[in-house]
Parts: structure tokens; C-alpha cells; sequence
């Protein structure tokens, strides 16, 4: 059971990235899919999430209006696009499943999406943005 993201690189500030994650071992639409993301020196923290037992999606204050989470299940991939990119968004971007699967991810409003609540985890995909 595995993840494993891709789809990093170096953009200009303003530009776009499309993050996937990918499934080997398990079906990702019997889960709960979060993006996580960790700068140097800082935590990591949650930044979206999509749960296919009702459909809810969760993005952080930080990302909302800029980032869209979708999946195809077809692929057994979830995608992160992320637009409007800022020095701030830079970091190492991981995607991991909920340990449980009638997770509904829009419960993190209520909280946060906390990394302790997930696993699977798999390498991390590093995105630099800067001029």
C-alpha cells in the first residue's frame, strides 16, 4: 500500500502546478485523500483533502480560491491544482490516506487536517516558487 506524489517544480510567482498522487495497492475512492505540504524548519500542515464516502473537500484559509482538489478514479489518482503560486507556497508536498475510510473531509473545518490522522504516506514532491 502505497502513495507516491509528483508533479513538483520551479515556477514563477503567479504560476501553476498540477500535483498528482497516485495509488498502488489500494482503490483511492474507498478513502479519504489529503495534501500535505512541509517548508524547512516548519510543521507540516494540511492543505486539502477529498473523501469519496460523501464527496466533501477541505482546503486550508491558505490555499482556498487558489488550489482545487479532483480524482479519477479511472487512474486511481488524485490531483492538486494549484494556481496563483506564491514564494510562501513553497515546500516539499505529500499526499496521504486517511486511517479511516468513511473520513469526511469536511470535517476539518471544524479543526484541521491533522497528519497523525493519516498514513500511507509516500516520498514528497518539492515545489519552489520564486522570481
Amino acid at each position: 500500500v502505497q502513495l507516491q506524489a509528483s508533479g513538483g517544480g520551479s515556477v514563477q510567482p503567479g504560476g501553476s502546478l498540477r500535483l498528482s498522487c497516485a495509488a498502488a495497492g489500494f482503490t483511492l475512492d474507498n478513502h479519504a485523500i489529503g495534501w500535505f505540504r512541509q517548508a524547512p524548519g516548519k510543521e507540516r500542515e494540511g492543505v486539502s483533502c477529498t473523501s469519496n464516502s460523501d464527496g466533501s473537500t477541505y482546503y486550508a484559509d491558505s490555499v482556498k480560491g487558489r488550489f482545487t482538489i479532483t480524482g479519477d478514479n479511472a487512474k486511481n489518482t488524485v490531483y492538486l491544482k494549484m494556481n496563483s503560486l506564491k514564494p510562501e507556497d513553497t515546500a516539499d508536498y505529500y499526499c496521504a490516506r486517511h486511517k479511516d475510510p468513511w473520513y469526511s473531509c469536511s470535517s476539518a473545518y471544524t479543526g484541521s487536517l491533522y497528519p497523525a490522522d493519516f498514513g500511507s504516506w509516500g516520498h514528497g514532491t518539492l515545489v519552489t516558487v520564486s522570481s
